[in-house]
């Protein structure tokens, strides 16, 4: 197992434990060049999602990315946290509704369209 495919699974796992709900891991690899994979759960209120997060950046912390951050520290709704080639974004339900992350990125997306 690679590395970054085995620190998708330790993130998973961290939010599993730490009861995020409905999560899910999108492979980008032939999307863009962004990131490898975007994962996407939802906490329950503001504190569980900043709770989320914190734990999420600590993982990566753990495994060598000492660059991560957390962007959208001022919001109550939404986190998402930087891991280089790993994205976590944590909504809260109505927001992750709202903006369909799934969706977008889990269809194909046209090589022209890659290039823009």
């Amino acid at each position: 197992m690679d590395k970054i495919a085995n620190l998708k699974k330790k993130i998973i796992d961290t939010l599993d434990s730490n009861k995020a709900l409905d999560i899910v891991s999108i492979d980008l690899a032939n999307k863009s060049s962004v990131a490898d994979y975007m994962i996407i759960a939802s906490g329950t209120s503001s504190r569980h999602i900043q709770a989320l997060s914190e734990q999420v950046l600590e993982e990566f912390k753990k495994n060598g990315i000492i660059n991560s951050k957390i962007e959208g520290k001022n919001s109550n709704d939404w986190k998402l946290i930087d891991g280089i080639d790993l994205i976590v974004h944590i909504f809260n339900p109505q927001k992750r509704k709202f903006y369909e992350l799934e969706k977008m990125w889990s269809e194909l997306i046209p090589k022209e369209k890659l290039i823009i």
